[in-house]
């Protein structure tokens, strides 16, 4: 199973910048979106039609705003939409695939960049979103959670730490809840399989064309797994070369 989490920052804007010429090349067989601000109405969907992928679209009430997507080559056995996080599912932040015996969840978590009452809402996400994977594990032991996670969470995921200690993302609380997550029974892929890797990012401002030209990200996006998958998980990657977003692709290969 190759998997893809990838914040496109819009699909149709993505679109315009050769994101379906991107997944006609076969780069995973789930691709799970973030920020996708379009409903499905919105978009020709013979697009991903044609690279053979069903989609299932979990949307925001409000237009143009947040919402994931999966597209995916391998039919789900179920398709569940939400969190039964009522303010989350407003915003079109959770949706779920089952496979078999292992189940996906594609999740973008809050920014708390805006402000204030944007940074308060996210701790409130973050610990109704771990309650609600608690829940989940109960039934579905074997959880892969991908997504625009907003959080860089050491020192090595951020290309200007003592700089940003301050900022939304990585605040000490963040990376904190981050810590304790992981401690609960998860897997970073990409941390478990490259432990010293450096320059690795995710995403970079937009204010500055020069700051993804020199590399000054942040490594926001994740796709982690609960231990019981850990001796299955066989590669994990990031493709900053791919441009449809501020975001690029992340992967991972479990068997």
């Amino acid at each position: 199973m190759r998997i893809i989490s990838y914040n496109v920052n819009g699909i149709r804007a993505a679109i315009k910048k050769g994101f379906a010429e991107w997944i006609q090349t076969d780069p995973a067989d789930i691709i799970c979106l973030q920020e996708s601000k379009a409903t499905q109405e919105d978009v020709d969907l013979s697009i991903f039609e044609k690279a053979g992928y069903h989609s299932y679209w979990f949307t925001a009430q409000k237009k143009g705003y947040s919402g994931v997507v999966i597209l995916t080559k391998i039919k789900p056995d179920a398709v569940h939409y939400g969190s039964n996080m009522e303010q989350s599912d407003m915003e079109g932040r959770v949706i779920r695939a089952d496979f078999g015996d292992i189940t996906l969840v594609n999740a973008y978590y809050p920014s708390g960049t805006s402000g204030d009452e944007r940074q308060a809402y996210k701790y409130i996400w973050l610990d109704e979103f771990q309650v609600f994977l608690t829940e989940l594990k109960k039934t579905r032991p074997n959880l892969i959670v991908v997504g625009d996670y907003n959080i860089a969470h050491e020192a090595i995921d951020i290309h200007d730490p003592k700089g940003n200690k301050k900022s939304s993302g990585f605040l000490p609380e963040e990376r904190a809840w981050m810590t304790q997550f992981l401690a609960s029974g998860w897997i970073d892929s990409f941390r478990h399989l490259h432990p010293e890797a450096t320059g690795a990012y995710s995403w970079w401002s937009q204010r500055f064309p020069s700051v993804r030209l020199n590399n000054k990200g942040w490594r926001i996006d994740y796709i982690c797994l609960t231990e019981s998958l850990g001796k299955q998980l066989k590669a994990a990657a990031i493709y900053p070369d791919v441009k449809h977003s501020d975001h690029c692709p992340i992967y991972a290969e479990i068997k």
